[in-house]
């Protein structure tokens, strides 16, 4: 008896200690959930938030990022706050440069950011602070920065040009079959930047247009990881990824296909040997042992390279084909640096460095069409930005290049307009402000990409407007932006080509 009294009693104890921790983590959760509501001032009746809320900046505007610039035009400081986001957003370059420069320590990534891309992007380069992002920049500045990785890279490059995009749009030219010219970008750089990061050719742009299942994936899980952003609150995203459901389900299902992908390109990398390779991941596997870290990287690096590329020669191409004039004068361009023949669209790189405009219209397309139309730091203190706007710790701060590069007292009166011209000082390229100018970041976290990723656009766009008429299915048609990580058009781009003297 004492016996089953004392398990009894013992049992007690323990359902008492079970509700007393449980109502303890209840009560601090919802605690927690009152004072993380109290900051974001879900009740806020401030125009700008009402309208983000309600939906109603809809009415006037296709794209968030052109309600986000029409705001930031009328703000004297060219800084606006939205409160129920826990926000700043700036379109002032002296506030750039103290976020990417000036006070660059104080305003990392932070947690919230790696949260939010952690199960896509894990530890890779994009995704991490401090000793971790050091170490991959550091890295990173090594393997980019050498010739024998770049002549790699545009040797692959200009294999796809010849053997696959060239080949393609002939064959579109020929039976005058409509194209969507942002897929055909995507399909180009992602095999590219899967061969250049893994040494696998996914065989996107082949002629049948192929459907990649791990292009699929990894398109899906960048999607729905740039959604999370999009949420009043991060708990709706948490709480649907606890429980499995909806948008995390797919999300979580994408990510395995990533993941188990990566996995495989390791393990034969291991049973092949990688100390002969050129790609990437054979480099970063002489120095890594951890394969989850491997993936990270390589995946960043995927993220990166593919859709910032296809991001900007599709702006360039709907660009071109409203200003005749821009695609003339880099032809003429092309016949004054590089003598006529049958080989021509494929220029050397000192050839391309002597092409001055070309360089000032890719740039300023850039500049009015950035792939990333926005980026977002945290504040790890208090702080003061230079147009005297408060910044209270943990407060995520937004630069915005799509926001600046329409600004009236950043760009002039000219601003909306396509001017290759206003970089040409007597025909030569002169460069701007990073801070005015932040497409490819600027400061400590400047993109090591840059280069390359600009010398890639002027070899495409070299090899099609040398062969080829590109002409938009509907010229009346201005971009409407899907949600994602980088600018994406809803829709695509329809084109029509036609060769050259056919």
């Amino acid at each position: 008896m004492d016996s089953d009294s004392s398990s009894l009693g013992f049992c007690s104890i323990c359902s008492v200690f079970s509700f007393m921790f449980f109502s303890f983590t209840l009560l601090f959760s919802l605690f927690s959930l009152s004072i993380f509501i109290l900051r974001l001032k879900l009740w806020c009746k401030c125009e700008i938030c009402r309208s983000f809320l309600d939906s109603s900046w809809t009415k006037d505007f296709d794209n968030l990022c052109d309600w986000y610039t029409h705001l930031l035009k009328k703000s004297p400081t060219g800084s606006i706050r939205i409160h129920v986001l826990g926000n700043i957003v700036t379109a002032d370059p002296e506030n750039v440069e103290h976020i990417l420069k000036s006070r660059f320590e104080n305003y990392p990534k932070g947690k919230p950011f790696s949260v939010l891309l952690g199960d896509l992007l894990g530890q890779g380069i994009f995704n991490v602070d401090g000793d971790s992002w050091t170490f991959q920049r550091k890295m990173a500045s090594l393997e980019l920065g050498s010739v024998s990785i770049r002549m790699h890279a545009f040797g692959i490059v200009e294999s796809e040009i010849r053997s696959r995009l060239i080949p393609l749009l002939s064959s579109a030219s020929g039976n005058q079959r409509v194209l969507d010219l942002q897929d055909v970008f995507r399909r180009f750089s992602f095999d590219n930047i899967c061969k250049f990061s893994f040494g696998f050719d996914p065989g996107c742009l082949e002629f049948s247009l192929p459907v990649s299942e791990f292009a699929e994936a990894f398109d899906l899980a960048s999607k729905l990881s740039a959604q999370r952003g999009l949420a009043a609150s991060s708990l709706i995203w948490k709480a649907k990824r606890v429980l499995n459901l909806g948008s995390e389900k797919e999300l979580k299902q994408a990510i395995t296909m990533v993941d188990e992908f990566a996995q495989r390109m390791i393990n034969q990398r291991r049973e092949m040997g990688f100390s002969d390779k050129h790609d990437l991941l054979s480099r970063f596997m002489g120095t890594i042992d951890d394969d989850k870290y491997l993936r990270d990287i390589v995946v960043s690096f995927i993220l990166a390279g593919r859709d910032t590329v296809a991001s900007g020669l599709t702006s360039f191409f709907w660009l071109l084909s409203q200003h005749p004039k821009v695609e003339s004068a880099i032809r003429e361009e092309l016949e004054r640096v590089v003598p006529s023949c049958d080989d021509r669209p494929f220029v050397t790189f000192d050839q391309m460095r002597e092409m001055h405009y070309l360089h000032a219209a890719v740039c300023e397309s850039l500049r009015l069409f950035p792939p990333v139309q926005f980026d977002s730091k945290f504040a790890q203190d208090d702080d003061v930005l230079p147009d005297c706007t408060f910044v209270r710790k943990g407060t995520r701060v937004t630069y915005h290049p799509y926001a600046m590069g329409r600004m009236e007292r950043v760009w002039g009166s000219n601003c909306l307009e396509f001017n290759p011209e206003r970089w040409l000082k007597n025909g030569r390229f002169m460069p701007e402000n990073p801070y005015k100018y932040p497409v490819f970041q600027a400061g400590l976290r400047v993109c090591l990409g840059k280069e390359m990723a600009l010398a890639e656009m002027k070899y495409v766009v070299l090899a099609i407007i040398s062969r080829f008429n590109i002409r938009v299915a509907d010229p009346n048609r201005k971009p409407i932006f899907a949600p994602g990580l980088t600018a994406t058009v809803r829709g695509g781009l329809p084109i029509f080509v036609q060769e050259r003297g056919a």
